[in-house]
Order: C-alpha cells, then structure tokens, then sequence
C-alpha cells in the first residue's frame, strides 16, 4: 500500500514538471512556433502590426497648421485696438559722475491703446509716452489680435479653419546691462469661418476622423490589455518555477533566470499605448477646434510612434541572424550606465566651472544649459575652432584659462572617454559573438527545459569576492566551462 502511494506520488510530481515544462517552453517560443504547437493566433502581433500602420498614419493625419491671408482682428466692424504697456520704476535718479542714485523700487504700468492702422499719429499725440528713460524702465509688451484663414484645407476640397492669434512681443530690460531681450508670444485659437463662399468644396467631414482616432484608442486599449495579461501570466509562471525548485530541488531562481519572465519589451508597448491614448484624445479635441496645443499632440503621438516601431525590433529578435544588436544593447547596458554616471561628474564639473569663468567673455557659456549644449557639440567635433577664436585676448589671465579649459576637455573626452565608452560597446559585441560561436553559458531555466537534473548549489548567500567574482548574483547560473575562461562576461 505505501508502495502504491508513494508510486502514485512520483507520478503525480512527474505530471506536474512536465506540465510546468511544456507551459515554461510555450511562454519563451516565438508566435511562430506558438502557432505550430498550439494553432493559437498570434493576436499580440497582429494587433501591433495594425497598431504600427494606423498611430503612423494618424501622425501623418495631423500635419502642422499653416495660414494663409492674416489680418488684425474686427469686432462689430471695428479693428481691435493694439495695447502697448510699458512697465518702469515708480522714481529714479541715476548721476554715474556723482556715483549716486536714488530709485524707488516700486514698479508702475502704463498702457495705450489705439488703431493699428494709425502707428504714424501715435507719436504725434503721445509723446511723454515715448520718451524712454532706460535707467528706469523694466519691460515694454504690445498686444494684439490678428485673424487667419487655413486655406491648406480648400486642396482637399474641405472648408477652411479660421483662427484667431492672439499676438504678444515683449522688450524686456529688466537685466538693465545695455541689451534689451525680444520675447515673440503668440497663442492660437481655432473656430469655424463665417460667411464662406467657396464653390468645388464639401462640409467637412470631420466626424470620419474621430471615428478612426476612437478606433485607434480602441487598439491601443486592447493592446495594453493583451500585454498587461502577458505580464500577469510571466509573474505566476515565475512564482510556479521558484515554488517548484524551492521544494524539489532546494535550489533558489537566481536573478538572471528571473529576468527572463520579466519582459521588458511589454512595458515599453504599455507606455507607448498610454501615450498614443492621451495624444489621440488631444487629437479629436483639436479636431473639435476644443483645443489648438499641437506641440503637445505631437509630443505625444511621435514618442508614441517611436516606441512602436522600437518595438519590432523584439519580433526580430527571435531570428538569430537579427538578434546580434538587440543582445549587444541588453549586455553593454549597465556598464554603459555606470560609465555614463562617472563621466557626467566630469562633465558636470567642467559645466559649472565653464559657466562661472567664461559667461561674461563668450556667447556660448553665458547660460547653464548653452555650456552643456556647447560641450557636447565640442565632444562631437562642431564648431571647435568657433569656440577657440570668439574669446579674444581681452584678459590675459582669461584668455589663457579658456585655452587650458579647452584644450583639456577637448581631449580628456574625446581622446579617452569617447574611446572608453566605445570600448565597452565593442568589448560586449565580441563576447555576443563568442557566444553565437561556442555557446551561451547554461542558466538553471535553460537547463530545466532541457529535461537536465544537475543543477549547481545556489551561491547567492555567499559573501563576494571581488577579485574572483565568484558570488555576483548575475553570475550565480551562469556558470561557463573552463574552456571559455577567456571570454569576458559582462554583466
């Protein structure tokens, strides 16, 4: 009798890893090889496939606003006035001879409104208005509205969009170093045209474009959800194998086996369906004329359209040929990230120091973000003799510390660091193909698949030693034969 039912035990244990065997093999087949063994559809790919075509063709949809004839604004036949607004310190006093002055701190606002059409009687009829006292003024802003005509729309024999802009130039002297800053502002406000007479044209048929964006919400929706469920079924799939090598072989999954149900490319099709939802939905309140932030629509639907089209890059991911980049990219990554946080102390460091000593004698390190902006085109080898000649020899002692500044930077980052990121690059593509020639090194997952019951003892729990690299816990199951001791493995 116990014979019978420890015989009914094994069998039952036996069942139950070749069921766990076969669910872990079909999870890590490609749609292909899911088709040949199950006949099931590949419905993720399809619906990327259709997803690809209709957020690219949707992109394409929205296009960029371009306006024909543009005139200031009426109102009950009247032109809008033009607002001109000057802002400047309430008293001020100002004698460079005597080293003295004596200004009031308060501000005061004084605007005018009048006829755009009249500007040559302006001056004539306010002239205490022009008279600019520099030392005490802040900022000057003109308003106005002007009106356009999208007549882009008439060549597809739709009605036009009229559009309302609402105009702001500023003259801003707040700095009060000599030069005065011009801000151009405009806001734009979209609306259908009245009193049209336009033969050869249909009423525009929006309504066939918010069906196709509705539709397009629709796929991505079920995009996100069919990937959602991949993700929730890789997460129950992990804990069955970790269950199931705990209790049958006291062996804990290590960190590199587990990395293997979390899919990365899931996620990256998540947020890009996220986006595309959230552009899609700008998108028909532009067509609406509820909203005219294009910028935003367009932030959203092209980062959208980019993560897509990256991730195809999976699906060729499962020929081998193909999959030399995809595995190059996943093993130099972390020490790519690890090398790019020390440079950028470096590079941070040259940043400020470049700010601070250089702003006041050179355009391009007046600003934080124009010195980093002009660091790196100096990495990438633009505009360096530029750079070199627009600091005179004004001061000598700056001079010669913008040589030295310079000339380090120039080769500490292109002569060392750009070489040493390149090298970690190549360094991770040689052990990818030393890999594609001899072999990957076994993990515990692979070897379960492959029916193979000597699984080395976990050695997560023991202390690392930093000169062998034994106890790494990306190393812990991928051990490699002594065959292969000269083969660099990044992790």
């Amino acid at each position: 009798m116990f014979y019978l039912v420890l015989l009914s035990t094994m069998s039952q244990g036996i069942i139950k890893e070749e069921i766990l065997r076969d669910d872990l093999k079909y999870y890590f087949m490609s749609p292909c090889e899911k088709y040949r063994a199950r006949r099931q559809l590949p419905w993720k790919l399809g619906v990327q496939i259709l997803k690809i075509v209709m957020i690219t063709s949707q992109y394409r949809q929205l296009g960029r606003l371009s306006v024909g004839p543009i005139s200031y604004a009426e109102e009950d036949g009247k032109l809008l006035p033009l607002v001109i607004c000057k802002e400047y310190y309430k008293r001020g006093n100002v004698e460079p001879s005597d080293e003295a002055y004596d200004i009031d701190a308060q501000l005061e606002k004084v605007c005018m409104a009048n006829d755009p059409t009249n500007v040559s009687q302006w001056k004539a009829e306010n002239v205490s208005f022009f008279n600019l006292e520099f030392y005490r003024l802040v900022d000057i802003k003109i308003t106005f509205q002007l009106k356009g005509i999208n007549l882009q729309t008439v060549r597809s024999h739709e009605l036009p969009d009229c559009y309302v802009f609402f105009v702001t130039i500023t003259f801003d002297n707040q700095c009060h170093s000599g030069k005065i800053k011009i801000f151009l502002d405009i806001d734009a406000l979209s609306s259908a045209c009245k009193n049209w007479k336009i033969s050869g044209t249909a009423q525009k048929n929006t309504h066939y474009l918010l069906v196709f964006d509705g539709f397009v919400i629709l796929v991505c929706l079920t995009s996100a959800v069919l990937c959602t469920r991949s993700i929730v079924l890789a997460v129950k799939l992990l804990q069955r194998f970790s269950r199931f090598f705990r209790e049958n072989y006291n062996h804990k999954v290590c960190k590199t086996d587990q990395k293997e149900f979390l899919n990365g490319w899931y996620v990256l099709v998540i947020v890009s369906d996220a986006m595309a939802i959230v552009g899609s939905i700008l998108k028909m309140e532009i067509q609406a004329k509820s909203l005219t932030s294009y910028d935003v629509c367009s932030i959203f639907l092209g980062t959208s359209t980019l993560m897509v089209w990256v991730g195809v890059i999976r699906y060729l991911g499962y020929f081998q040929k193909y999959n030399v980049l995809i595995l190059t990219m996943k093993t130099a990554f972390p020490k790519v990230i690890r090398f790019c946080c020390c440079a950028g102390m470096i590079y941070l460091g040259y940043t400020f120091c470049g700010w601070i000593v250089l702003g006041p004698y050179h355009e391009k390190f007046e600003g934080l973000s124009r010195v980093a902006e002009s660091l790196f085109s100096l990495v990438n080898g633009d505009d360096m003799y530029t750079t070199f000649a627009q600091l005179k020899d004004k001061n000598s002692l700056v001079w010669l510390f913008s040589r030295v500044y310079l000339y380090s930077f120039i080769s500490l980052f292109i002569y060392m660091v750009l070489s040493l990121f390149i090298a970690l690059i190549t360094d991770a593509y040689d052990t990818i193909k030393n890999y594609q020639k001899n072999g990957f090194p076994m993990t515990d997952l692979q070897r379960f698949l492959r029916e193979q019951k000597d699984f080395p003892p976990s050695e997560e729990g023991s202390e690392m030693d930093t000169e062998t690299g034994m106890g790494h816990p990306a190393l812990c199951c991928c051990r490699r034969a002594p065959s292969n001791d000269d083969i660099i493995l990044i992790s």
